[in-house]
């Protein structure tokens, strides 16, 4: 190796990863295995009904919704996410679920009040299980796409850019990433971006509980 050659190959083991220097490394994350990180906090906590394992976050989806005006779904996990005036910010969340009641649902979601926020998740619609993407102003509630899915398991995916937002979504988090939808944030007057995961509209006798795993939240400022 000549002298060009070794002064070429010590430069790039001194630069940082692409990834890195791209700005796409997570800002945070939480695999769940044990306990949740730090930030989170719950809307109507029900302790016996969520648990930490070394497998994930597991959440049994109990009667309640979110969609509309109901807003009294229990175990609404919230944190605060990065502003998306500030650059593009990504939210991806790996869910499992075997829904057996019609719109049982496991959700992640773009979240600023009950009233306000951006859904996808994996849902039982007419006796389908689907990908639903659904966007929610003032309680005024619109859907955006029903996708039939196969998979029990589906990794998540929300694309925030200054005043839109993307959903896509990877059966079994294997090939490509698949497009649900886009629509405008649905943001109140000093609304505060936040994530969020929502199971609701599960069955009150039997237990069904959804495991949640891999949440990133990645921010590429401008």
């Amino acid at each position: 190796m000549n002298n060009t050659l070794r002064l070429a190959g010590a430069f790039l083991l001194l630069l940082p990863p692409v990834a890195a220097v791209l700005g796409q490394e997570p800002v945070f994350k939480d695999d769940f295995k044990g306990g949740l990180a730090g930030g989170w906090r719950w809307l109507r906590e029900h302790r016996e009904a969520w648990r930490t394992t070394e497998r994930g976050l597991e959440v049994r989806i109990e009667p309640g919704n979110m969609w509309g005006g109901g807003n009294n779904a229990r175990n609404v996990l919230v944190r605060a996410a990065p502003d998306p005036a500030a650059g593009e910010v990504e939210v991806a969340l790996t869910v499992e679920n075997r829904p057996t009641e019609q719109y049982e649902q496991v959700d992640l979601v773009w979240y600023y009040t009950d009233s306000y926020m951006v859904k996808l998740g994996q849902e039982l619609v007419d006796g389908r299980l689907s990908i639903v993407m659904g966007r929610e102003e003032n309680d005024r509630t619109r859907t955006i796409a029903i996708i039939p899915l196969e998979s029990a398991v589906v990794r998540l995916r929300l694309t925030v850019s200054g005043n839109r937002i993307q959903g896509h979504f990877r059966p079994d988090d294997k090939g490509e990433w698949r497009e649900a939808g886009a629509c405008d944030l649905p943001v109140p007057p000093g609304g505060k971006p936040h994530v969020s995961i929502q199971c609701y509209q599960g069955p009150a006798a039997t237990e069904h509980w959804a495991r949640l795993t891999e949440l990133r939240i990645t921010s590429r400022g401008k």
